[in-house]
């Protein structure tokens, strides 16, 4: 696939090092990529700087919301594509996507998510969270009331992409420890913002009601005891976001 792709892709990183190459080339044949930094201090610089179809800007954080959203706004074609700095997209996936403009019979497709956990992919047979990251670019745009999981919301007809984006990030288990435990307090934050209240019952649920979902519904026990620790996690996870909501819920008022 020599010919260039008329499509901007958009990435928001902080030291994405580890995986940018591989980020990058996997988009080499588009139109161009927005790189929108918060301050990297490895080299994610020297690597943008490789790649003739990328440019890089730093913007100090916003927010996932906000900062995907101006890094969306700087891009200047008519279809955009989203990747984090740590994913890589499938070949099959372009394929899908050069297909899909030259149809012009969609604005959007929801991509599956095919994560690797513990050093290895999760199984191809398990169910793939997917997400909407091709659209066309005027009519995609994000919530920035959102502090955590935003996503695109598209004006018009998104339709399902059989391939991947393949997603390396949540690879070590220290760093996917972290972020849940940065992200259970932003939606907890946010969801007391919007008037949630926490109560007993999902507190006494969440945990065995997620892992159950995770493991059995989402078919993670494919993944031997990878899938097993996985789902655990995943209902530790939904345990903090509700947890942390009481503690949001009974804060006294700052000042008092």
């Amino acid at each position: 696939m020599s010919s260039v792709i008329p499509c901007s892709v958009y990435i928001v990183t902080v030291n994405c090092g580890q995986w940018l190459n591989t980020t990058l080339t996997s988009v080499k044949d588009f139109a161009e990529v927005v790189i929108l930094d918060s301050g990297s201090t490895d080299d994610t610089y020297a690597i943008a700087a490789r790649f003739a179809n990328v440019r890089i800007q730093h913007q100090a954080w916003l927010g996932y919301a906000k900062q995907k959203a101006y890094a969306l706004s700087l891009c200047t074609q008519e279809w955009a594509l989203n990747l984090d700095g740590d994913e890589e997209l499938s070949a099959k996936l372009k394929e899908e996507i050069v297909a899909c403009i030259a149809a012009d019979a969609a604005d959007g497709l929801v991509t599956p998510i095919r994560d690797t956990f513990m050093g290895q992919f999760n199984s191809s047979m398990g169910r793939a969270n997917g997400k909407t990251r091709f659209f066309r670019r005027q009519r995609g745009h994000y919530d920035t009331n959102h502090l955590v999981h935003e996503g695109i919301e598209v004006d018009g007809v998104v339709k399902p992409a059989q391939y991947p984006i393949y997603h390396y990030g949540d690879d070590d288990f220290f760093l996917k420890v972290e972020k849940d435990n940065i992200y259970s307090s932003l939606k907890a934050k946010e969801k007391n913002r919007n008037g949630k209240r926490s109560n007993m019952l999902r507190l006494l649920l969440v945990m065995p009601a997620t892992f159950i979902k995770s493991y059995f519904f989402r078919r993670n026990f494919l993944n031997g005891q990878r899938g097993f620790i996985s789902s655990m996690s995943n209902a530790y996870y939904a345990f903090l976001k509700e947890a942390k909501l009481f503690e949001q819920n009974h804060k006294p008022p700052q000042g008092s």
